[in-house]
């Protein structure tokens, strides 16, 4: 066997190989997606990296580690909380399949426009595979994998299910995730308490809730919802 035969060979069987592991890792995410169509998820990617950055910073026992976080029922959250959501992350949540290519387009325009990234163009759907699977840091291929696990998402749960699950696992502060810790982080009530005023100021701090947690009377995050309080009453939600 020449040599370029050999070399032929070794080329289509890394091929193979790669395929073949690239193959196997989506069938492992599509195994959690399907798993989770009928569990809650208990820690995603993003609670773990938050778990390892509070280690990082003060050391403690395993068992001293936590995050504020309590799991509660679709119907347990308030409809002003889910209406304000979908106005600030994904206006068309109940019309897209888990990519709106439109909003893409129109943030990829104006990030060129700017030089930076100043406008995200992620469903919630989008949002939902990040946090239950990936890291935060921004590539090509992170948001190429994202983007196929939102489509998977969507291919085996229905609207109310993805909602109820973001609400859930979305991070709201400091160590604080899910609606049910982050309206008693921020207000003292449940979700499912919450009015229109205090759903839109939690959806307003969804970007950055790191920094809106420690910036509460930010000019910028009064502003940002009063824009959604107003608009939010005509969101379509499942």
């Amino acid at each position: 066997m020449s040599e370029t035969v050999r070399a032929r060979v070794w080329v289509r069987r890394a091929a193979i190989a790669l395929l073949a592991a690239v193959l196997a890792v989506q069938l492992w995410f599509f195994g959690w997606v399907l798993f989770w169509k009928w569990h809650n998820p208990v820690q995603t990617a993003f609670m773990q990296h938050e778990l390892e950055r509070v280690e990082k910073q003060a050391p403690a026992p395993r068992s001293a580690r936590q995050l504020q976080k309590t799991w509660v029922d679709y119907a347990h959250i308030s409809a002003a909380l889910k209406r304000a959501v979908v106005t600030s992350e994904d206006a068309r949540f109940v019309l897209h399949e888990g990519v709106d290519w439109e909003a893409m387009e129109k943030a990829y325009t104006e990030n060129l426009r700017r030089g930076r990234t100043v406008r995200g163009g992620s469903t919630i759907s989008q949002q939902l595979a990040k946090n239950l699977f990936l890291s935060q840091r921004r590539s090509y291929l992170r948001k190429v994998q994202e983007l196929l696990i939102a489509l998977m998402i969507e291919a085996v749960w229905d609207k109310r299910r993805i909602l109820e699950v973001y609400l859930n696992v979305v991070e709201w502060g400091d160590g604080v995730f899910g609606a049910e810790a982050g309206a008693r982080h921020y207000f003292g009530v449940s979700a499912l308490s919450l009015d229109p005023n205090q759903a839109a100021r939690m959806a307003a701090m969804l970007p950055s809730p790191k920094f809106f947690d420690h910036h509460r009377g930010a000019a910028y995050l009064s502003q940002r919802a009063e824009a959604i309080e107003k608009t939010s009453p005509s969101a379509q939600i499942p």
